[in-house]
């Protein structure tokens, strides 16, 4: 491939951000296109802090992404001299008598070199006393693990992107028969077109309609409430110089990161909310998930009892039926590439995706069966 072939990325967040920067490192031409810009409200990439964490259970790909990811995202952080990752631990409870997903992770911790240690229920609870740890039969705590500053690192990201001499334009793009191929250009809402030797759509919530053939309701955004608590007066706690990354996966899946830029102690249920649209809805947290958060915090980390909420947001998930990646090129428009499917695990994949993804564009390999779309027909 020529250092003249141009690429066209469409979406700035944290699969296309890394996917331009990793096309541009190799020598190609890279036009980057956002709607709202990096890390906007709308977006699946948005909002404060993301996890980054090996733990995720048997037969999958992302133990060793999770670990090739955090090695990018510290060799990036030292080349723009900015802080993105937070190196506070991450701590996975297991409070169920089926702990097959926890058990199942070890072996794939320990196959990508993934520090660990397994902790009884009575270790948690004296290593972090803030934690009540009734029902918590046992953990694994991620020493390297920790947070992701998002929006910051998207913006970051393309900052560097642009450092380095790609194209960055703030537009949307007009669905107008892409399915079919882009072979006069990309039409833009500003009234120009863009016109690529490829393009790599990595459009979150919107690639269903962008693509109502081929991906439609095979990614179905989520309406999911963020909740911030502020801790007692004085009480450091909960901040991350005390408490790490924490999730607890028992009869649902309830996760948090302890307080960080003045934003509060943020807590989040990761199961599925209802059907969200990502252009048009009011982002406005229901009463039902804030009581739902109360009553949590109130069981697992009882000096939070009475916090009062600080900051609270509405974010989606962009989800696959079975919320593994879709990576893939388009099955007639073979100029067309399809990244999505975060699921709302993807953010951390964010540097290893766009290096993988720049290989596989460039002609060096494919993706695996795992994220391709002819899983779907199976």
């Amino acid at each position: 491939m020529q250092s003249k072939h141009h690429v066209a990325v469409i979406g700035a967040g944290a699969f296309g951000g890394w996917t331009a920067l990793s096309l541009l490192r190799r020598g190609v031409r890279v036009t980057l296109l956002d709607a709202w810009g990096p890390g906007n409200s709308r977006s699946s990439s948005g909002g404060e802090t993301r996890i980054i964490r090996g733990t995720y259970g048997p037969e999958q790909p992302y133990t060793k992404m999770a670990a090739r990811a955090l090695q990018l995202w510290k060799e990036n952080e030292s080349r723009w001299g900015e802080q993105l990752f937070h190196r506070t631990g991450v701590l996975w409870m297991a409070t169920s008598d089926d702990d097959l997903f926890e058990r199942s992770s070890l072996p794939l911790l320990r196959e990508a070199r993934v520090a660990f240690e397994e902790l009884s229920g009575t270790e948690v609870g004296k290593r972090w006393p803030q934690i009540n740890i009734e029902d918590v039969r046992w953990a694994i705590y991620e020493p390297e693990g920790g947070f992701l500053m998002a929006r910051f690192a998207c913006q970051t990201v393309l900052e560097g992107f642009l450092a380095e001499g790609g194209e960055y334009k703030q537009v949307a793009v007009l669905p107008n028969e892409i399915e079919t191929g882009l072979r006069g250009g990309l039409s833009l809402s500003d009234g120009s077109k863009v016109t690529a030797d490829e393009y790599v759509f990595a459009c979150g919530p919107w690639l269903g309609a962008l693509f109502p053939q081929t991906i439609g309701n095979r990614i179905r955004p989520t309406k999911q409430d963020v909740f911030f608590f502020g801790a007692p007066a004085g009480d450091d706690r909960f901040s991350e110089a005390k408490l790490p990354v924490w999730a607890e996966h028992g009869d649902g899946f309830i996760y948090g990161i302890p307080a960080a830029d003045g934003r509060g102690f943020k807590v989040a249920d990761d199961t599925r909310g209802v059907e969200f649209d990502p252009t048009a809805g009011e982002r406005v947290a229901s009463k039902d998930g804030l009581m739902r958060a109360r009553d949590y915090i109130a069981f697992r980390f009882p000096a939070m009892k009475d916090a009062p909420l600080v900051e609270s947001r509405v974010c989606q998930y962009e989800n696959s039926p079975d919320n593994h990646l879709i990576v893939d090129r388009h099955p007639v428009a073979e100029n067309i590439w399809l990244v999505g499917g975060g699921s709302g695990h993807g953010f951390k994949h964010g540097p290893v995706l766009g290096e993988m993804l720049a290989e596989w564009v460039m002609g060096n390999g494919q993706p695996d069966a795992t994220f391709r779309l002819a899983r779907f027909a199976r």
